[in-house]
């Protein structure tokens, strides 16, 4: 009975799993329903017309069936402002596990009519509620907790409207083929670094190399003393350490065997991935070897989010 009752409900509300492209609300997508208002005004209007019926009141059957117009019309006007939407997934950015990934939703109105009230909610989250002005189109977002690393689909969102006066509920289900990356969660900040190593192979200090001098940065513990900037230190009583440019670059190769024992497979990418946050604050080339894949020295923003997202997809 249960996979009977599923199979109905797939069927009644169009569920087709994830869909590609764009979405088209047609009339059989869009869903509407009476609210308890719109309950309660229908039971104001059948009270009306047997009172009506029962005092032959003429003023009363006219005012009875002005009110029932206004109800159907209303009605109309709640379909209508679903009716034609056209809806594509557009870019979720990644987030680290623990955060809440808000998986963006594109909404656009061919037609000249603005579209008001509009709300958009995934089960029981807290629904964003937008508008859409004629011939335009909006971005609007869908809070998903993400609780693990990996990768997240937004699952079946709820497109819905109450508009205009809150007597009918009109939704549509939306389950687009999109995914965000849950990055693992990163250590507390605070976790040395492993040893640098020169190009050469041997060990070094955590410059950028040792020929011009390029500025000063924080300390950081294992900072060789011969490049402490000792008259910054006795000037502003602040640990700095010179940094130079050249060809003796450093390199920083992550692993998950560097991470502290005893730790899981979890609090071991928790390691690595703060370690690749920071590297990444302070300007370090670094690569990453995870089993079955090596990811070459680099720096930048589009380096840490391919190393990120391979801890994330281990």
């Amino acid at each position: 009975m249960q996979a009977v009752g599923k199979q109905l409900y797939a069927w009644l509300f169009q569920l087709r799993g994830p869909e590609r492209g764009e979405i088209v609300l047609v009339q059989r997508r869009i869903f509407i329903l009476p609210t308890r208002a719109g309950v309660g005004f229908a039971f104001i209007l059948m009270l009306m017309l047997a009172g009506s019926i029962n005092y032959n009141l003429s003023l009363g059957y006219v005012l009875t069936f002005l009110l029932g117009s206004v109800g159907f019309s209303a009605m109309l006007h709640t379909f209508r402002n679903l009716a034609g939407l056209r809806i594509k997934a557009a870019r979720t950015g990644p987030v680290f596990a623990g955060e809440t990934a808000r998986f963006a939703v594109c909404l656009l109105n061919p037609t000249a009519s603005t579209r008001f009230s509009l709300a958009l909610a995934r089960k029981d989250s807290e629904p964003e509620v937008f508008d859409i002005a004629g011939e335009a189109s909006v971005i609007a977002t869908a809070p998903v907790p993400a609780t693990r690393r990996g990768l997240l689909k937004a699952g079946r969102l709820t497109l819905f409207t109450r508009f205009p006066v809150g007597l009918y509920h009109a939704w549509a289900y939306l389950e687009l083929d999109d995914h965000c990356v849950v990055y693992p969660r990163p250590a507390p900040p605070g976790l040395p670094l492993p040893p640098l190593a020169g190009s050469s192979g041997e060990a070094g200090g955590r410059d950028s190399g040792r020929e011009d001098f390029a500025g000063l940065r924080q300390y950081h513990p294992g900072d060789s003393s011969r490049h402490i900037a000792w008259k910054a230190v006795a000037r502003d009583g602040i640990l700095l350490t010179k940094q130079f440019t050249g060809h003796a670059m450093s390199e920083l190769w992550l692993t998950l065997d560097l991470a502290p024992e005893p730790l899981d497979i979890e609090g071991k990418l928790s390691c690595v991935t703060r370690w690749i946050l920071d590297a990444h604050a302070n300007g370090i080339a670094y690569g990453l070897k995870l089993p079955g894949s090596v990811i070459a020295l680099g720096r930048g923003e589009p380096h840490r989010d391919r190393c990120l997202e391979a801890l994330a997809l281990l």
